[in-house]
C-alpha cells in the first residue's frame, strides 16, 4: 500500500489551497490538463486520486460527466464538501480501479503516481478503463521545486518524505513497455519560480516554453490505440471411428 493521506495531511493540504501563490500553480495545472486532453463536452472522465476535488472542479466546468477516486476516506470528505453531489467518488486504490474496461473516453492521474505502491500497474489500470486518452501530472523529479521539497523533506516530516518522483523520461519508459508505440506528448510549466500574476502565467504558457524539460509540473497524455490479438481457429470436426475407415476401404477394393 501506498501513502494513504492522512486526517492530518488533508487538513494541511486544505489549508495549502488558502494560500494564493499555491492555488494559482494549481489552476495552471489544471489549466494545462484541459488543454493537452482537449476532452469533448458531455464525455465521461475518471480523476485517478482525486484528492479535495480540485481537479473535480474544472473537469466539471468543462461539462464532463466526472467520476472521482481516492483511497482517502479524509480526501474524499473534503472533495465532497467542496463539490457535493456533482460528481461521482468512490474510494478505492489507484492500483485496483472497479471499473469495466473502456468505461470512460478520458482519465487523469495528477500528482498521484508519487504516493502509490505500484506506479506501474497504477498506469496499466487507467489505460484499461479508458477509451481515449490519457494525462498524467507528475512533480518533476529534476526540476529546482522538486530537489527544494525532497531536500526539505529530508529534515520536516512533510507528505513528500513519502513521494516517489518522476522524469520526463521515466515515465514515458512505462508508459512504452505497457503500451508499446503509442503517441505520447509532453509540456511542463513553472520553468522558472516566480510570483503569481498576470506576467507568470502568460510566461509559463509561451508555446516555446512548454519544451523546457526541468519545469517543475509536467503534463503527459498518452493517446490509446486498440490493440487486437489474433489467434488460429480451431475448427472441431468429429473423428471418423477407425473401424469404419478400413470397412469402407475394404469394400471400395472389393468392388473393384
Amino acid at each position: 500500500m501506498g501513502h494513504v493521506f492522512t486526517y492530518n495531511d488533508a487538513r494541511k493540504y486544505e489549508n495549502q489551497l488558502k494560500n494564493k501563490r499555491h492555488m494559482a500553480k494549481v489552476e495552471q495545472e489544471n489549466w494545462l490538463m484541459l488543454k493537452m486532453l482537449e476532452p469533448m463536452k458531455g464525455e465521461a472522465v475518471l480523476d485517478i486520486g482525486c484528492g479535495t476535488g480540485q481537479g473535480l472542479l474544472s473537469l466539471l466546468d468543462a461539462g464532463l460527466q466526472v467520476t472521482g477516486i481516492d483511497p482517502s476516506s479524509y480526501m474524499l470528505d473534503l472533495a465532497v464538501k467542496n463539490i457535493q453531489n456533482r460528481a461521482d467518488l468512490h474510494r478505492c486504490y489507484a492500483e485496483e480501479l472497479p471499473f469495466d474496461d473502456n468505461s470512460f473516453n478520458y482519465s487523469c492521474i495528477i500528482n498521484t503516481l508519487e504516493f502509490v505502491e505500484n506506479p506501474e500497474k497504477t498506469l496499466e489500470e487507467a489505460f484499461r478503463v479508458t477509451k481515449d486518452r490519457v494525462f498524467i501530472g507528475i512533480l518533476n523529479r529534476y526540476s529546482g521545486r522538486t530537489c527544494r521539497l525532497r531536500f526539505k523533506s529530508m529534515f520536516i516530516n512533510c507528505i513528500y518524505r513519502n513521494a516517489r518522483f518522476f522524469s520526463i523520461w521515466e515515465l514515458k519508459k512505462m508508459v512504452f513497455s505497457l503500451m508499446g508505440d503509442v503517441p505520447v506528448s509532453w509540456k511542463t510549466v513553472y520553468q522558472i519560480p516566480k510570483p503569481p500574476g498576470k506576467f507568470f502565467k502568460r510566461f509559463n504558457r509561451w508555446n516555446i516554453m512548454y519544451k523546457y524539460p526541468f519545469g517543475a509540473f509536467t503534463g503527459m497524455t498518452v493517446v490509446l490505440m486498440p490493440r487486437f490479438k489474433t489467434r488460429p481457429l480451431r475448427l472441431e470436426c468429429p473423428a471418423e471411428p477407425a473401424g469404419a475407415r478400413i470397412t469402407s476401404l475394404a469394400r471400395n477394393n472389393s468392388e473393384h
